[in-house]
């Protein structure tokens, strides 16, 4: 995003672009931002809550009322550092929600839950998105500085820039395959906390509005990652030849 709202300023002054670019990239930083504070703020607010069990408790109900036994639940450090792990088969959950009986862990753990749900029945995009892996690893170590030299080189190399955005069009697909697999876990998630009896009439609205807030972080990454990409798009496009 950085790179890109600097090339953004540079063909700007230069005169290539309007400044419509610049009120892109400026606008999706901010309100990225935004709705990060927001989901920092629900998640501290809803760890106040406190529910019957723990994280490591729901998460390992869950995936017994799923009949999914093969899968080990762990705690690993940092915030917000939860992910389910296909290859190893593992629900990892950060320290504060493997340990802590609140709403927000709650969530949290049932929604990484939802993800092992996916991979036991073996659900399209997040088998997709397994594949796309190893291909945006790849790009991700080598993409950037292809851009920036393509960027610079545009109008003698233009093929150079070309490769970048093709890198870059994988991250993008990437963030798109995303949505659907974080949006279908949390459905899972919620579904599973009402009927398992672990959120109630007077709390469900506070996990439900945690997720969607962990959703909108998904949502503004996939319309950075596409902006980004329309942006080198239109400077191949516009290239002196």
């Amino acid at each position: 995003m950085i790179n890109s709202f600097i090339h953004a300023y540079v063909r700007t002054s230069e005169g290539g672009f309007d400044y419509t670019y610049l009120i892109i990239f400026v606008g999706v930083a901010i309100l990225s931002f935004i709705i990060q504070a927001n989901l920092k703020s629900k998640f501290e607010k809803y760890s106040k809550m406190p529910i019957g069990m723990t994280g490591h408790d729901i998460a390992v109900k869950m995936l017994h009322d799923n009949g999914i036994y093969d899968v080990k639940v762990v705690s690993t450090r940092g915030t917000l550092t939860d992910h389910y792990n296909p290859v190893t088969k593992t629900v990892n959950l950060s320290e504060g929600v493997f340990n802590s009986a609140s709403i927000a862990a709650a969530a949290v753990a049932a929604h990484e839950c939802g993800h092992a749900v996916q991979h036991a029945k073996a659900y399209a995009p997040l088998k997709m998105r397994s594949a796309l892996v190893p291909v945006v690893s790849f790009s991700s170590n080598i993409m950037m500085w292809i851009l920036l030299l393509g960027v610079i080189m545009v109008n003698t190399m233009p093929e150079l820039l070309l490769i970048g955005i093709i890198l870059f069009a994988t991250t993008t697909i990437f963030s798109f395959v995303t949505l659907p697999v974080e949006i279908d876990a949390s459905r899972r998630a919620l579904a599973w906390l009402q009927t398992a009896g672990v959120t109630n009439k007077s709390n469900h609205q506070y996990a439900s509005s945690a997720l969607r807030s962990a959703a909108y972080t998904y949502v503004i990454a996939a319309i950075s990652s596409l902006a980004t990409l329309l942006y080198y798009v239109m400077i191949f496009m516009n290239r002196r030849d």
